[in-house]
């Protein structure tokens, strides 16, 4: 643990999620986009995720208990997380778990874990960086893959080997492209070529979430960024052939002519 991060805690939410968590006997910790926003200085996120060692909707239950209006909590038992929307803020409780995968499905095989289990099958070292709720320790942080370092240098890395990383999720590839051109970050090196090695696996992902991970890379400040890693990794010739088809010197008339293909994505700049 490095460092202790109260002042992000400030929320009375926490301090409820906290006491809820002693009273069941479990530790718990936010986890994810909430700590990487807040140490990004991007605003106060509104979805919270929270890592329990123990029972993940056992907790969620206990927590809506402990609300005012005891706000409804919805479980999802196939994925063993519960969500709960109080006021502005929408909180997501899972327990910690390890996962594997069969090579073809993105779907995991859960078995309980430790904490460090549940940080090891986070995408990206930046979204594995967790704040202990426990009273102990309240506002402790917890980075066993230097997350907060890739936070400084602007670099997207993943926990562990980059090549079991994607094969088994390959939709984490589009997210690396996605968090890269939304944050402004680079991609380590040997994720780019695990990205690019792996590119084929991106065929086992719905059609719908490509399109999702396609409409957050639009809605970034430079989109062109996002689709000039789609190319160079080799996805965007599998996702959406239509458009590397484009590439190529048009001349007209004797006029040579910009590129189409990056003349488009100039054009999904402005």
């Amino acid at each position: 643990m490095k460092g202790n991060y109260k002042e992000a805690l400030g929320d009375p939410i926490f301090e409820i999620i906290s006491a809820a968590a002693e009273k069941l006997e479990i530790e718990c910790y936010v986890i994810g986009g909430y700590v990487r926003d807040y140490l990004l200085d991007r605003g106060t996120p509104k979805d919270i995720d929270v890592v329990a060692v123990g029972e993940g909707i056992a907790l969620a239950r206990k927590v809506a208990s402990l609300l005012p209006g005891n706000p409804k909590v919805k479980i999802f038992k196939n994925f063993g997380t519960a969500m709960i929307k109080y006021r502005d803020k929408e909180l997501e409780f899972v327990g910690a778990r390890k996962e594997s995968y069969h090579r073809d499905s993105r779907k995991p095989v859960v078995e309980t874990g430790t904490l460090e289990d549940d940080q090891k099958r986070r995408d990206f070292t930046i979204n594995a960086l967790a704040l202990a709720l426990q009273s102990q320790d309240y506002g402790s942080l917890v980075d066993p893959f230097s997350g907060i370092a890739d936070l400084q240098n602007k670099i997207l890395r993943t926990p562990l080997d980059p090549d079991i990383t994607y094969s088994d999720d390959p939709l984490r590839m589009m997210r690396a492209i996605r968090f890269a051109t939304e944050l402004d970050f680079t991609i380590h090196n040997d994720s780019l070529k695990a990205i690019s090695d792996n590119r084929k696996r991106i065929k086992i992902i719905s059609k719908e979430r490509i399109v999702d991970e396609l409409h957050k890379i639009l809605s970034c400040d430079q989109p062109s960024n996002g689709f000039r890693l789609l190319h160079e990794t080799g996805i965007l010739p599998i996702i959406l052939p239509e458009l590397t088809a484009l590439q190529g010197i048009e001349e007209v008339e004797g006029q040579r002519h910009k590129d189409n293909f990056w003349h488009t994505l100039e054009v999904v700049d402005n």
